[in-house]
């Protein structure tokens, strides 16, 4: 009796079933499901790119060590202006100073030196002037003797003098003959003198380059112990204080930071822009700027650097060659404020809205409304021969199947379904670019026709021409019905 019941109550189960069943293929054959739809208009389309970042000055620096040792002192504070040749901080310089004095000293006995050579240059060559008189006096003197010699000469041979007169006369112009030449070899002791006292000055001078030349390297090390802004700025990061120790940067090693200088004159919005957008931005292309600090305000801007290199959205890393094509990766563009708030700081985050193209008078429809479909599954052969578990074969009993044409009816076509009459068609259509929630329909649509936009599950498997009841009150989701 219990295995009688058993069977009874299990048909009566499977015939619920299969009633449930029928039923519901016979409200799928009914065709009646209810949409929602939207009309098709004329007018204005903008199409933007959007892309999140943090506001940046275009122009900064970041300060690090150029010398090691203890800050000593800190000229401003983080948010204070500074002008470019500043000296906002001071490390300790003690031994620096030390050496610096040293070759100042040195200089100052070089130059010493080469001035005592360059005076006794002066003497000798006043000297020289001086011996050059004596030379042309002692010749005039040897010119009177010989005279005076070839007079008393005339006489002796004349026997009209005595020969001690004539032995007297000949010894003074031989006399004079020898103070002459004597004055010349003197002359010529005087030159070599001031030759080599030429070949000192030129030596002092080169010494005294020289020190100048180390007196310099030391200044200039002297000068890495002087942090000084190389801008006009503001400073808007300072992690360094009195009493701490920086040191330079090494080969594997970076220099201490001791401050960052930014130019705010020119603020920017520096973002990430997806790869598959990164094609339809231009230079100069209008942007609206939101920053989160700073809500329900928008600021106008432009672009004005657009990155060639593609970075790892993953890890911010520049893409290399090694790089798996598989993974996600972002361009830098960077986007100038027109009129940045005078509470902007660097670091704030923002998203950007870049405007890259403006159409007038455009067909347009809500971006849900698009569906795509295969062609083979608009046209009512290949479903046929779908519902006959066909297969693409080169050869069937209906004779030759073209391969071609089997790729074909896979091949997907973009449109909407167009409500006529009650009854859903779909429409193959061309699109142009896309709004924020709108996208431009370049052919196949004409304004005023009525457009199917939802549910969205019902356009994905929406069949063409099935009858369909349209519903479309505010706040009405009609997923959840039936």
């Amino acid at each position: 009796m219990k295995t009688k019941w058993k069977v009874v109550i299990g048909l009566g189960v499977l015939a619920a079933v299969a009633g449930g069943t029928v039923a519901s293929i016979k409200y799928r054959q009914s065709g009646q499901v209810t949409v929602q739809t939207t009309t098709a208009v004329r007018g204005t389309l903008v199409s933007l790119v959007t892309a999140s970042g943090e506001i940046k000055p275009r122009t900064y620096t970041n300060l690090a060590a150029n010398a090691q040792g203890r800050i000593v002192e800190l000229m401003v504070s983080e948010g204070q202006y500074v002008k470019k040749g500043q000296v906002v901080a001071k490390i300790e310089n003690v031994q620096a100073t030390a050496d610096l004095d040293a070759q100042r000293a040195n200089l100052a006995s070089s130059e010493a030196d080469a001035a005592s050579t360059e005076a006794g240059l002066k003497v000798q060559q006043d000297n020289m002037e001086i011996q050059q008189a004596t030379i042309a006096r002692t010749k005039t003197q040897a010119e009177l003797a010989r005279v005076n010699f070839n007079r008393v000469a005339d006489l002796w041979e004349a026997q009209v003098i005595a020969k001690q007169e004539y032995d007297q006369k000949r010894a003074e112009w031989e006399q004079q003959q020898a103070a002459v030449r004597e004055a010349e070899l003197r002359l010529k002791q005087m030159a070599s003198q001031i030759e080599q006292t030429r070949a000192q000055i030129t030596s002092s001078q080169r010494r005294v380059a020289q020190v100048r030349a180390q007196m310099n390297r030391v200044a200039d090390v002297l000068a890495k112990f002087d942090v000084i802004a190389p801008l006009d700025g503001v400073v808007t990061n300072l992690p360094v204080r009195i009493g701490e120790t920086v040191v330079p940067g090494v080969q594997n090693s970076a220099a201490s930071a001791v401050m960052t200088i930014a130019d705010m004159s020119l603020i920017t919005a520096e973002v990430k822009v997806d790869e598959t957008d990164i094609v339809n931005l231009k230079l100069g292309q209008a942007t609206e700027v939101t920053i989160d600090a700073v809500p329900d305000q928008k600021f106008p801007g432009h672009v004005i650097e657009i990155g060639n290199t593609a970075i790892l959205r993953s890890t911010g890393a520049v893409a290399s060659n090694n790089t798996s094509s598989n993974e996600a990766k972002d361009f830098k563009v960077i986007v100038a404020l027109d009129n940045p708030p005078p509470t902007v700081r660097p670091g704030l985050s923002c998203t950007a809205k870049i405007t890259v193209a403006t159409r007038d008078g455009v067909v347009k429809v809500p971006i849900q409304a698009l569906t795509v479909r295969q062609r083979g599954d608009l046209d009512d052969a290949a479903k046929e021969a779908a519902l006959k578990g066909a297969k693409p074969t080169e050869k069937d009993s209906r004779g030759p199947i073209d391969l071609a044409q089997q790729e074909a009816r896979r091949t997907e076509l973009t449109g909407v379904f167009v409500i006529t009459n009650g009854v859903a068609e779909f429409r193959e259509v061309g699109t142009g670019i896309t709004g924020a929630t709108d996208i431009e329909i370049t052919k196949g649509l004409e304004p005023g026709q009525e457009i199917m936009v939802g549910p969205y599950q019902t356009i994905r498997s929406l069949r063409p021409g099935t009858k369909v009841t349209i519903d479309n009150r505010t706040g009405v989701d009609l997923n959840q019905k039936g």
